[in-house]
């Protein structure tokens, strides 16, 4: 008898053994998760693009006349000086070369050019002698006119003869005149580039600095034709520098002149200070890193606080403030997820969470204005799993 209880009380043990392994097997495992406490603090919304300086007025110096132009003497860098230093200068081009049917052609124009002149030589001897005749003619008519033997129309007409002779005389000196000039052209095409002066330094024209600044560029550095409008250089104030910020359209429309921000990552150890002073009206399209068109809006902003280690076309990157609260609820952005279009998190109170809706406010990139739903001290959990439900035990990772 005795035997039989000791082995109903073995198969109880066992019996209870069993079940108890049962229930540990089955019993609710709380779930890690990553939790922050709400809290209350300053909270400002920014948009961080990149953009470039550049200089605010950028002046461009160009050849005003076609020409030579000689290897430009600055190089980028150099300070320059207004209506006193000399980028470049412009010499005259050289004439073209003659071939020998032109050198013909031109020899011949010369030649007649010196025979036209022998031709209005003998014209104007003709005119001066013609001139001499009528003057005597003139000279004894005034005589008889005074004896009475010559009628006043004869003398009236011998004095007409006179005038007429003496622009005769002076038509046949204008020809001289005009045939010494075809001459002279003629010459003047004849000429070739003089090898004892084959840059041209006794003529030239020289462009200098408009402003008192730095050179930023060269685009014509060595001997070259140029014509009327060619770019040499660029001369601007790298201490009066702008920042120039492609921003999206959505975000654009959120800034405003005035608007403050901050020059970052641009090589210092320090933040610039900068304000927006405008937002250009028109946007354009930009094909982005991944290959999605998108609209731009270019922002321009000044530079509050400047470095002389910055420079026309250096890449920094500018966060401007769009909204800021000295003191709001926050939660982190990680902690937000979606319930039938409406926010939602995890509170986790005494091991559990519940789920709770709130309403969010304005958002930034790693934290959400609460405007109702939540307290400061409550804990939430952050980056909650898809199988954590509400009610779920849950436990702190560390």
């Amino acid at each position: 008898m005795r035997s039989i209880w000791i082995k109903r009380g073995g198969l109880g043990l066992v019996a209870a053994a069993v079940i108890a392994g049962f229930a540990w097997a089955l019993r609710e495992e709380p779930a890690f998760v990553d939790m922050v406490e709400v809290t209350a603090a300053p909270m400002k919304v920014t948009i961080r693009e990149e953009g470039i300086t550049r200089v605010r007025d950028i002046y461009t110096v160009s050849a005003p006349i076609a020409g030579h132009l000689t290897r430009t003497v600055v190089n980028e860098g150099d300070v320059v000086r207004a209506n006193d230093t000399v980028v470049a200068s412009i010499h005259p081009l050289d004439p073209p070369l003659i071939d020998r049917r032109a050198e013909a052609e031109l020899l011949a124009t010369r030649d007649a050019a010196r025979a036209g002149i022998g031709v209005a030589e003998i014209e104007l001897q003709r005119a001066q002698s013609a001139l001499k005749l009528a003057e005597d003619e003139l000279a004894r008519t005034i005589k008889l006119f005074g004896s009475g033997f010559v009628s006043e129309s004869t003398l009236q007409r011998l004095t007409n003869e006179v005038d007429l002779r003496k622009t005769a005389v002076d038509a046949a000196k204008a020809v001289i005149g005009l045939r010494n000039a075809e001459l002279a052209n003629a010459e003047a095409r004849l000429l070739q580039p003089d090898p004892a002066d084959p840059t041209g330094e006794s003529c030239c024209v020289n462009l200098l600095a408009p402003i008192d600044g730095t050179v930023l560029a060269v685009m014509a550095r060595s001997e070259q034709a140029v014509v009327p409008g060619t770019k040499v250089a660029e001369i601007g104030n790298i201490r009066n520098l702008e920042v120039a910020v492609d921003l999206l359209s959505a975000d654009a429309v959120r800034i405003a002149p005035a608007t403050r921000a901050q020059i970052s990552d641009w090589g210092g150890d320090r933040a610039l200070r900068a304000t927006v002073r405008r937002v250009d009206p028109a946007a354009f399209t930009k094909v982005s890193a991944l290959g999605i068109e998108e609209q731009r809006v270019t922002a321009v902003l000044d530079m509050d606080d400047t470095d002389a280690r910055l420079g026309h076309g250096y890449r920094v990157f500018v966060e401007m403030t769009v909204w800021e609260c000295p003191k709001c609820v926050q939660v982190p952005i990680g902690a937000l997820f979606r319930t039938g279009g409406k926010w939602s998190v995890f509170v986790a109170d005494r091991g559990r969470v519940r789920q709770a809706e709130i309403e969010i406010g304005h958002m930034s990139e790693d934290a959400a204005e609460v405007l109702a739903g939540l307290e400061p001290g409550l804990s939430v959990v952050v980056h909650p799993a898809d199988t954590l439900s509400d009610g779920d035990l849950v436990k702190r990772r560390n």
